[in-house]
């Protein structure tokens, strides 16, 4: 039973023992473990520091381009809306020229048709004068029954046809 009291059995030298070989331990893992943990969770600790502080200088710099980008997409809406607006103006100035052109050579149309109706008119009434002698000079040939000469001819027909124009 010796041999299981000593299991069980408290040994001041056995305690000491432990004891420093456990402040042994300790401070081997302070030196070989600690230090080394700790400056890695400090390093990966800077490092996410610097991730988030390089995400915030992004995200600033994103508003930034952002609020840039939202100004100039403004600004090119603008300057669309007015090119429109003078696109749309030129094109009703624009259609106001063509429609006064069109006037313009309507009424040039118009004038040059007036003008070969007046001379369509006046070569109709000269055709009409010339068969009206005609007819007057076989009346007055029949009337007198006389051959006239070609001044008497000429004469007469001149005489009828003022006659004839003081009529109407």
């Amino acid at each position: 039973m010796e041999k299981f009291q000593e299991f069980v059995a408290i040994a001041p030298w056995t305690m000491i023992f432990t004891w420093v070989n456990l402040i042994i331990l300790v401070l081997i893992m302070k030196k070989l473990l600690f230090k080394p943990v700790l400056n890695m969770l400090a390093a990966r600790d800077k490092e996410v520091n610097e991730m988030y502080s390089k995400a915030e200088t992004a995200q600033s710099s994103a508003e930034a381009l952002e609020k840039e980008y939202s100004e100039k997409l403004s600004l090119a809406k603008e300057e669309a809306a007015k090119i429109m607006k003078d696109a749309k103006h030129d094109a009703t100035l624009r259609g106001e020229e063509i429609v006064g052109e069109a006037k313009k050579e309507a009424s040039a149309i118009l004038e040059k048709a007036q003008k070969e109706i007046e001379r369509e008119k006046e070569a109709a009434i000269n055709e009409i004068k010339g068969d009206i002698a005609n007819i007057a000079v076989d009346i007055a040939q029949k009337v007198i029954e006389k051959d006239l000469h070609e001044k008497d001819h000429e004469r007469l027909v001149e005489e009828f046809i003022d006659g004839w124009g003081e009529d109407k």
